[in-house]
């Protein structure tokens, strides 16, 4: 890592533990860095909002995406102060920055108490397998909607 990208690294490693010593949630930050700039940056919220999707990563992304007035990231780099967990990577890869720079790993998070890895052997079961089972559920009227969306010319791609 060159110098100016350990500094936007440490900047995330300093959101980790400010959110974490104010008591919004776990130990994780993140920033978004543009040309230089940093454009976007969060910290882990769960506890601090009850919402299990604000993750350092993806409040991150919702500010630069807000900032920039798009909802992609292009020739962005996320920092963040550890490996995405599976949302997040779902997240980062809709978003679809240039790379990631991550600080400590998700052995470590399942160390400190954070299993990611189960979420990941989860998604590798068949949907029925899962300890939340996922029913399919098919209706023509379902269908329908995404033919309209197939047919539809005035939609915006992503």
């Amino acid at each position: 890592m060159t110098d100016e990208q350990k500094k936007f690294m440490q900047l995330a490693i300093d959101l980790s533990r400010q959110g974490m010593q104010a008591g919004h949630g776990g130990p994780f930050g993140c920033v978004i860095v543009k040309d230089g700039e940093v454009i976007g940056k969060g910290f882990n919220s769960v506890a601090g909002t009850n919402d299990p999707t604000a993750h350092a990563e993806v409040v991150a992304i919702r500010d630069a995406c807000n900032r920039l007035q798009s909802f992609q990231l292009e020739d962005c780099e996320i920092y963040t102060s550890c490996e995405p967990c599976p949302m997040c990577v779902g997240a980062i890869y809709w978003a679809r920055p240039a790379r990631v720079f991550y600080a400590n790993t998700r052995k470590g998070a399942a160390d400190a108490g954070f299993d990611d890895d189960f979420i990941y052997e989860e998604l590798k079961l068949p949907t029925n397998e899962r300890s939340i089972p996922m029913i399919h559920s098919h209706t023509d009227d379902a269908q329908r909607v995404f033919q309209e969306w197939i047919d539809m010319e005035n939609k915006t791609l992503y």
